[in-house]
């Protein structure tokens, strides 16, 4: 990827009202950024540049971002150079927080609440000031620590 590209993959904005807010970013909003044809992607790019990086997730979106982005024809290569450079981060055990993500998805099987979707639960659990940044409308409905609403943001937000 030609350097002036690379730069442009996460413009930020002196925002300070994101500057101490931790931004847990799901699929939707990785894979609109890069997808012009996205539903969201103008939304997404948008909104990227008011989110002060780094941005933090769990391998399981980063699993889903990739394969999205391929399935559409797409390079992986911004996601890869994102993780590179530090811009998207992940910062998430599975295996140290399985207990609750298993309650989580037991909770949640109606929905049907998706890994990726239970990581970004409970790391908005552990992290109160933290904004999941998704375009998954099922956010609505599931809470952190049983009852607490997430800050989301959103298109339907």
């Amino acid at each position: 990827m030609e350097p002036s590209k690379a730069r442009r993959i996460f413009r930020r904005a002196n925002s300070k009202d994101m500057a101490a807010t931790k931004v847990l970013v799901d699929t939707g909003p990785l894979v609109a950024y890069w997808n012009r044809l996205d539903r969201h992607h103008t939304w997404a790019v948008e909104h990227w540049s008011a989110i002060f990086e780094p941005v933090y997730t769990c391998e399981a979106v980063i699993s889903e971002a990739a394969f999205l982005l391929l399935d559409d024809g797409l390079s992986i290569e911004p996601l890869c150079a994102g993780l590179e450079r530090g811009l998207i981060r992940v910062q998430f055990d599975f295996n140290a927080h399985k207990p609750d993500l298993l309650r989580l998805l037991r909770k949640y099987m109606d929905q049907p609440m998706s890994v990726a979707d239970a990581c970004l639960v409970r790391m908005s659990e552990m992290t109160e000031q933290s904004w999941v940044f998704t375009t998954d409308r099922d956010f609505r409905i599931y809470r952190r620590h049983g009852r607490g609403i997430i800050p989301l943001i959103a298109p339907f937000a």
